[in-house]
């Protein structure tokens, strides 16, 4: 094992990302060393850089998605091998960031890849499906509520009770949509460009509004699939539009699950929930760890969750904060911007 190895390190709070040498950390009780072969690059990865909201430490390394080789097991660590392919979500912790070529991470929030997919395509799940697990099934005021469709018995529980999912083809959008099919809810309306309509359909949604209708245009559309009567709303994108959108669109007694901080606010008729896509936030731990130690293979196995589309960035590590400029200047949809640690030069 190297003592070190390359990462994209943010050396101060809003510098330049720099590629260097640190050390590679030892894995401790209960948690596993990993090669990272493929990391997806998430929204939130530039806003960490731009907005400096998550680390009051620096030099620190960003990057949230893992997938990779086991390569050390930390004490009392049984259930993975050296050898295995793995994927989980990174922790927000300075030097446990994904943009690097070794990792430490805890065995109970990663989960082993299954055979039909690549490391690229595993790449693209953690984090977005962290956050579309916790905007539906956690308790509220942390999500929707939503009994999980980890088991066959919940699997289809919500028939016949809508839900309208704005961003369909965002990655948490995705995720959302392929989850909300699996817990049965109909109709499934989301709303997305309609030349992606058809992959948006395969996703599980019932219905793609074009999202450059007027705010009062997709209401009455709404409205009218949902006879009314609608309960739930799940912003993957959370813009300042697209928050009052879901608001507005909900009837009295209805819900509003949002992925950035809340521009709008609860009323006496309507509740608002902010989405925090942490694996490790307190809140969040006893939801996530059976989905991933427990589930998740066999939810991608079985084709439950599918992989978003893949985009190889070049120069590994090195392409990354190009990759990051132009999530921030929105110039990407429907697949996933992946980088190859290994292949820093």
């Amino acid at each position: 094992m190297p003592a070190t190895a390359k990462a994209l390190v943010l050396p101060v709070k809003q510098g330049t990302f720099v590629v260097k040498d640190v050390d590679v950390l030892v894995p401790a009780a209960g948690e596993i060393l990993i090669k990272v072969i493929a990391t997806s690059l998430n929204p939130v990865d530039w806003k960490i850089h731009k907005w400096a909201y998550v680390f009051k430490e620096y030099p620190a390394i960003v990057g949230y998605d893992i997938a990779g080789e086991v390569v050390e097991l930390g004490a009392g660590v049984t259930d993975f091998a050296v050898g295995d392919r793995v994927f989980g979500q990174a922790h927000l912790e300075r030097h446990r960031g994904s943009f690097q070529q070794y990792v430490v991470a805890l065995a109970s929030n990663t989960a082993k890849i299954p055979a039909n997919i690549t490391f690229d395509e595993a790449a693209t799940i953690p984090t977005v499906l962290t956050a579309a697990y916790v905007g539906l099934y956690n308790q509220v005021p942390r999500g929707l509520g939503f009994d999980s469709p980890v088991t066959k018995e919940a699997r289809g529980k919500y028939a016949g009770i809508p839900i309208v999912i704005t961003g369909g083809t965002s990655s948490v959008g995705q995720k959302a949509l392929q989850l909300a099919h699996l817990s049965g809810f109909s109709p499934i309306v989301t709303t997305a460009n309609p030349k992606n309509t058809e992959w948006l359909k395969s996703l599980g949604a019932t219905a793609v509004l074009d999202r450059s209708l007027s705010h009062d245009d997709l209401i009455k559309e709404v409205k009218n699939l949902t006879h009314g009567k609608l309960q739930y709303v799940y912003d993957a994108i959370s813009s300042d539009e697209t928050q009052k959108l879901g608001l507005d669109l909900l009837a009295d007694g209805g819900k509003v699950a949002v992925v950035t901080p809340p521009v709008i606010t609860s009323t006496d008729t309507k509740t608002v929930i902010h989405v925090f896509g942490s694996v490790r936030a307190p809140y969040n731990i006893a939801l996530l760890e059976p989905l991933y130690h427990d589930h998740l293979f066999e939810l991608v196995e079985q084709g439950f969750i599918k992989p978003n589309n893949v985009e190889v960035l070049p120069n590994g590590l090195a392409g990354i904060p190009a990759g990051l400029e132009r999530l921030e200047a929105n110039q990407v949809s429907v697949r996933k911007l992946v980088a190859h640690p290994q292949e820093t030069v």
